[in-house]
């Protein structure tokens, strides 16, 4: 018997998703729930899974653009598996070190023409510099390497070769919204600075201590974290969208953390991020991190934020106007720290000082409450005591 494996449904509002990667060869056997492809949807990338066990019959072909419902492949449950294949639970039988050897080229990141034309003329795929998205082999890098035996492709300074390349389902929908989030809202940027050095003292006092007990690294993103979900609760303004002619308040902050992932940028979210801790808040940017490297988010876990917070200064950036992420209304912009001469008490002091920008759709949010809430945010990251109750303890005890 044949049964169908069909595109599931990943999402309300996703209609097509794009066959990445097969993981089981064309007539190759799976297991039952072994995953046998990998797809990518405009949001995010998931796997299929074999319904039953027995031999894939490919349908569909790595790069297609299939609607759910789509046939990806199908399972032939009457063929025999082949001898010497493991049970999933099994482990595989060790091979020689020579056929490992043999067969490293198998483990390559390449296109499947690629992939062919290295087998076929035996060339150590070592040697060959990837030019495809996230570092894959393609076709022409194979031909770059024939060519030009003992150098190193792409250091030809007067090449003019031009290699068109499909956009993923991912970078399209990222286009889309940037462009969508640019036209269809009243967007301005206020910018501050803020001293990170309290911060800093702090992460180097009790740094090995914090990890000591949480089993987590003491970052700054669960300082910023923090001192934006104590603003956005003084400002429910920042923390709303609109939606027709009416503006959605939050009484909870869902925090997206911006993530460089290899196929393009994510925005995972920290659900209720007011009430975790700040081990709390950095073990769930770790966790959505390595998910976001790995290609393992799902839909729901970049679903539904209120207010986004984007580090650029990762990457070395100094100042930035960051773009909304649609519907929100407002992300702040974290940039590099750079040590920088300031005034203090008449005096010019060396301080480890950040730029700070607030992105904002003045529709609803007004100057005084966007420059507001990034006073705040630099007051809270300034006095990191203050972060205890999100003010002066003084006027939390007179509650002014």
């Amino acid at each position: 018997m044949s049964i169908e494996i069909k595109v599931p449904t990943v999402g309300e509002s996703i209609n097509e998703v794009t066959l990445v990667k097969w993981l089981k060869a064309d007539g190759e056997w799976a297991d039952r729930d072994e995953v046998i492809a990998e797809l990518e949807s405009e949001k995010a990338t998931f796997e299929i899974n074999a319904e039953q066990a027995g031999a894939v019959k490919q349908i569909a072909k790595e790069g297609d653009t299939l609607a759910i419902g789509d046939i990806v492949c199908s399972i032939d449950t009457d063929a025999v598996k082949p001898a010497g294949v493991p049970n999933q639970k099994e482990e595989p039988v060790k091979e020689p070190a020579t056929v490992v050897k043999e067969t490293v080229a198998a483990d390559v990141k390449a296109t499947p023409v690629a992939a062919a034309m290295i087998a076929d003329k035996k060339i150590d795929s070592k040697k060959i510099t990837p030019s495809g998205s996230n570092g894959k082999i393609i076709k022409q890098d194979v031909l770059e390497a024939l060519s030009h035996p003992g150098r190193k492709p792409g250091i030809e300074l007067f090449s003019r070769n031009d290699r068109p390349e499909k956009m993923s389902n991912l970078r399209k929908t990222i286009s889309r919204r940037l462009v969508e989030a640019k036209n269809t809202t009243a967007m301005l940027t206020t910018f501050n600075e803020v001293d990170m050095g309290p911060i800093m003292d702090i992460r180097k006092k009790y740094k090995d201590k914090f990890k000591e007990q949480h089993g987590v690294n003491l970052g700054f993103m669960s300082f910023f974290t923090k001192a934006c979900c104590y603003a956005l609760q003084k400002f429910p303004a920042v923390n709303a969208y609109i939606d027709g002619e009416s503006i959605i308040y939050h009484d909870y902050c869902d925090v997206s953390i911006a993530v460089s992932a290899p196929k393009g940028l994510v925005v995972p979210v920290i659900r209720n991020a007011e009430s975790l801790s700040m081990a709390e808040i950095e073990a769930a940017v770790v966790d959505l991190a390595t998910k976001a490297k790995n290609n393992k988010l799902t839909v729901e876990e970049m679903s539904g934020g209120t207010f986004t917070i984007t580090n650029g200064g990762i990457f070395g950036s100094m100042m930035s106007t960051p773009i909304i992420n649609i519907p929100q209304s407002a992300i702040l912009g974290m940039h590099n720290i750079v040590d920088r001469p300031m005034a203090v008490n008449g005096q010019v002091v060396i301080k480890p000082m950040m730029y700070l920008a607030l992105s904002y759709d003045h529709r609803i949010i007004d100057g005084r409450e966007s420059v507001g809430f990034l006073v705040t945010v630099k007051q809270l990251l300034e006095n990191p005591a203050l972060l205890l109750f999100g003010k002066d303890p003084v006027d939390a005890l007179l509650e002014l």
